[in-house]
């Protein structure tokens, strides 16, 4: 869940779900027909809260067709009734199959098997490519992060989906763009995510200092925590920092927190700027001066989830599901009760989130698809978010389930997020997702290490990502 988590398009705007094509002719550009792109094996992986932000994957490895504009036409045929599967990532809350063992019970002739795959955000989305690249039915419904919508839907690997059942006026709009691709419904909203800054309030408290609402007063408060006897021992901050999708996420709201862009508005790539500098560099920066734990280096979101449940860390940005985990009374978290949620910190004031989350597809390769629609409008329903959130503080894309009473006083964070959500900002939405996030995080890495000067990378990185965004 973490939700991660984890929206691209050719030539499309960044941080916008329109899409944008041929320079010339105003067309949307489909990728030609390429392997997958390779990803660095994980000892640790990711649940896409990811997936999951969240920034955050997907566009290397793109086949399908050659055409230069989308499938014409509407939602295809839904037709056929049985057993289906739901593709997802690893469900480390241990609720999902209690959710399909609800739909099972009321449809014995149509039950609903859940494939497991890696925590990985990008292992995932690798066998989901795989499957699709084979015309395989083993999938039925994907369980995407919404930064893979746009490339599955270019390459005609689902389907374009009947909006108008499914109460997307009732969800919040940036959350329901997620799942667009050129005027059509790709993907329903299952969750949504936005990173949060989880801190230790009782050392803060103790110190005297605030939640920080800027880099600079969130290395001051570790210092003021560092000096107490409680302190020792304690790392000050830690993200995902692996190289691997969250480190996308990471670098991107790094950028957006410092006023920069990672793709600008006319689709072209902007890591060039001063802005994206002092993003980066605030990364570098945490691991040559300590900031940063140097372990934190291979962190993703699990890894980062159980330092902070440990007492290891003072500040955490996380997506909403580590509430529930880290508030544990069974032993498994020495800090329950002891933290609070700010928004991120930024360079200049609050920091901006990337915008994570999972959205519902129908592989089109896939049998049933009428049972598969129906149990979509099940599983995305407002009662079942509502659930997702009171046993995982899983963030729902429901807008009124931020301001109910009940909820708010159970989940003290829900204005918080709310507010997160609002202004978090979507990964870059290139179609060539894959190569787009691979040039990120091999840049980001090697500045993080201090192997490449924050310049350098910068260079490297625009360099690459816009031979990802202009490659036909």
């Amino acid at each position: 869940m973490s939700s991660s988590q984890m929206s691209r398009r050719g030539c499309h705007r960044e941080f916008g779900h329109e899409g944008a094509g041929d320079r010339e002719s105003g067309l949307p550009v489909a990728p030609r027909t390429r392997p997958a792109v390779r990803t660095r094996p994980a000892a640790r992986t990711w649940a896409v809260a990811a997936s999951a932000a969240l920034l955050a994957t997907a566009l290397a490895g793109c086949g399908g067709a050659d055409s230069s504009e989308p499938a014409a036409g509407g939602p295809g045929e839904f037709t056929g009734r049985g057993p289906i599967t739901l593709a997802t990532g690893k469900d480390t809350t241990r609720t999902l199959q209690g959710q399909l063992e609800r739909w099972n019970k009321d449809h014995p002739d149509e039950k609903v098997t859940m494939v497991e795959l890696p925590e990985s955000a990008d292992q995932q989305r690798q066998q989901f490519i795989q499957n699709a690249q084979t015309k395989s039915d083993a999938y039925t419904v994907l369980n995407l992060d919404p930064i893979w919508v746009a490339e599955f839907a270019a390459n005609q690997w689902v389907d374009a989906l009947p909006a108008e059942e499914f109460p997307l006026d009732r969800m919040l709009p940036a959350v329901v763009r997620t799942g667009e691709y050129f005027g059509k419904q790709y993907g329903i909203p299952f969750n949504t995510n936005a990173g949060l800054l989880f801190y230790r309030k009782d050392l803060l408290d103790k110190a005297g200092a605030r939640p920080p609402a800027t880099w600079a007063e969130m290395k001051a408060a570790c210092a003021a925590v560092a000096k107490l006897p409680e302190g020792k021992g304690v790392g000050c901050y830690a993200g995902q920092f692996d190289k691997y999708e969250g480190l996308t996420v990471n670098f991107s709201e790094a950028v957006a927190s410092a006023g920069g862009t990672v793709v600008g508005a006319d689709g072209k790539a902007t890591v060039d700027t001063e802005e994206a500098g002092k993003g980066l560099e605030f990364l570098a920066q945490g691991f040559k001066d300590g900031t940063f734990p140097k372990e934190s280096s291979t962190y993703q979101e699990e890894d980062g989830r159980r330092a902070f449940q440990s007492g290891k860390l003072l500040f955490h940005r996380q997506w909403p599901y580590q509430w529930t985990l880290a508030n544990a009374t069974d032993g498994s978290s020495k800090v329950a009760g002891k933290f609070a949620v700010a928004p991120l910190p930024g360079l200049a004031g609050p920091g901006k989130s990337s915008l994570g989350g999972l959205d519902l597809a129908i592989s089109k390769f896939a049998k049933n698809k009428a049972t598969a629609l129906d149990f979509i409008k099940f599983f995305s329903n407002e009662a079942n978010a509502r659930a997702n959130l009171e046993a995982t503080s899983a963030a729902p894309p429901y807008t009124a389930l931020y301001d109910d009473p009940a909820l708010r006083k159970q989940f003290p964070y829900l204005a918080t997020l709310k507010e997160s959500l609002i202004g978090a900002t979507p990964r870059p939405a290139v179609v060539r997702y894959g190569d787009a996030t691979a040039a990120i995080q091999e840049s980001a890495a090697a500045a993080l290490s201090g192997s490449t000067s924050v310049d350098a990378a910068l260079a490297d990185m625009q360099r690459n990502l816009s031979a990802a965004i202009d490659e036909k």
